[in-house]
């Protein structure tokens, strides 16, 4: 009988050989931003950003209530915030007005449409944009930092 080597074989093992080197990643070059990103002017305030990330999360869940709480100015009354809430929930053009206002939010949040932002972005911020579902149609939205927040300027 023979002898048992106790030098390790040299020649691979079955599961060495069959494992693949790592592949190279294959980098493309770029032909520049995509045309969504050239039509696109978000806010430079990451407060306000959040704000309106905020905002676009409750009109998703449909949180009426709470966007309203949210977005509506701080000075603003009760009676008045009521009326607003009712305008979006329960007045007979409720629905089209509320797809209209979250739409809206949506797109300056997304920078969809921003033609240009004015003011500092520090304490106030005019948007201006093409409504989202409207052809032809330019919109403003104003928003104010007081108190520590961003709010829907009156």
């Amino acid at each position: 009988m023979g002898k048992k080597s106790r030098k390790p074989s040299k020649a691979p093992s079955q599961q060495q050989q069959q494992q693949p080197a790592p592949a190279e990643p294959i980098a493309y070059p770029s032909d520049g931003p995509s045309e969504e990103e050239l039509n696109s002017l978000q806010t430079s305030s990451s407060s306000l950003q959040a704000k309106l990330d905020q905002l676009t999360e409750l009109a998703l869940a449909n949180n009426r209530v709470e966007f309203v709480k949210q977005f509506v100015p701080l000075d603003l009354s009760p009676a008045d915030t009521d009326g607003f809430l009712a305008d979006l929930t329960t007045a007979p053009e409720a629905e089209g007005q509320w797809r209209n206002l979250i739409a809206e939010i949506a797109a300056i949040s997304a920078g969809r449409g921003v033609d240009k932002i004015e003011g500092d972005q520090v304490s106030n911020a005019v948007f201006f944009f093409r409504h989202p579902l409207y052809e032809k149609c330019d919109r403003e939205v104003s928003f104010i930092f007081k108190n520590g927040e961003w709010r829907a300027e009156g």
